[in-house]
């Protein structure tokens, strides 16, 4: 009888241990998936907010386009230019040429673009 409680009481104490594993793997493992989904929002946004500025001081430095005039903003890598100012219809296809050049653009909208 009592190699029966000696026995009952390790499988016990296994089944206990061996729960508790895979509690802690599971807890663990939550907050390291939580970390991957950030650590790819920040790659997007850093991402997005290089191609904004290497899109914007290729058009500020490109002769002929009003480059100070024309907004940029990249979501997704998806570029939308901009502008209050009218621009000719030439400086507006330069204008998208230069910015589906840049590496990490997938499309870009000019429907903001005022063109002449």
């Amino acid at each position: 009888m009592k190699k029966f409680a000696i026995a009952a009481a390790t499988a016990t104490a296994l089944t206990l241990t061996m729960a508790n594993v895979a509690m802690a793997q599971t807890s663990a493992q939550a907050p390291m998936v939580v970390a991957a989904n950030e650590v790819a929002k920040t790659k997007e946004a850093t991402s997005d907010t290089w191609i904004t500025t290497k899109v914007k001081s290729d058009l500020l430095t490109e002769k002929g386009i009003p480059g100070s005039d024309i907004k940029v903003e990249t979501n997704k890598g998806v570029v939308s230019l901009s502008s209050t100012v009218a621009i000719t219809e030439s400086q507006k296809t330069t204008a998208v040429a230069i910015t589906k050049k840049i590496k990490g653009v997938k499309a870009v909208s000019a429907d903001g673009l005022k063109a002449e």
